[in-house]
């Protein structure tokens, strides 16, 4: 039998992944990307169109795990290069600060959030993008939104596990909802 070393620091293998998940809570980092004008108001709001495990399709923010040894700066980083492609030019601050953290459960009702997988610790934050956005990895596609539209009951019936909620709060975060 021969032993494999781990040589990417931070990740876990898919046995491993799920036996922390069914331990502890797993950290993540969800992003809203926007577009914004001269003057620093959200002018747009771009959300993914991604399939899920079960096949279905739905409207969904960036997001992802923040690996061990990882700044929470980096991983936002990280994941909207890796789903916003190389060119989206995301404007995260030195020090960034979450809007709200959402804790997803994977009991229904605890909070707004779920996940079926795990109990995870999300901190989310509004980014503004001023590149060029392709989707890439397991984003179909990406859609640019006015405030208006992306709070709007059809497009928040398309998101899943409480991601409209979550993207209300940041709406309402930038001043772009009463």
């Amino acid at each position: 039998m021969t032993e494999m070393t781990e040589t990417t620091p931070g990740w876990l293998s898919p046995e491993e992944l799920e036996s922390a998940r069914a331990r502890m809570p797993i950290l993540y980092v969800d992003a809203v990307p926007v577009r914004v004008d001269d003057a620093g108001v959200v002018t747009r709001v771009g959300l993914l169109l991604r399939i899920g495990s079960d096949g279905t399709v739905s409207r969904a923010l960036v997001s992802g795990r923040v690996l061990h040894y990882e700044r929470v700066r980096d991983a936002l980083l990280r994941h909207l290069e890796k789903d916003l492609g190389p060119t989206a030019l995301p404007r995260v601050p030195a020090s960034p600060q979450p809007f709200t953290i959402a804790e997803y459960f994977p009991t229904h009702g605890i909070t707004p959030y779920h996940d079926p997988r795990q109990h995870a610790v999300s901190l989310a934050y509004v980014v503004p993008v001023a590149g060029d956005c392709r989707p890439r990895q397991d984003a179909l596609d990406l859609v640019w939104f006015t405030p208006e539209e992306a709070a709007s009951p059809l497009v928040q019936q398309e998101m899943t596990g409480g991601q409209g909620v979550l993207l209300r709060q940041a709406l309402a975060y930038v001043g772009c909802l009463p």
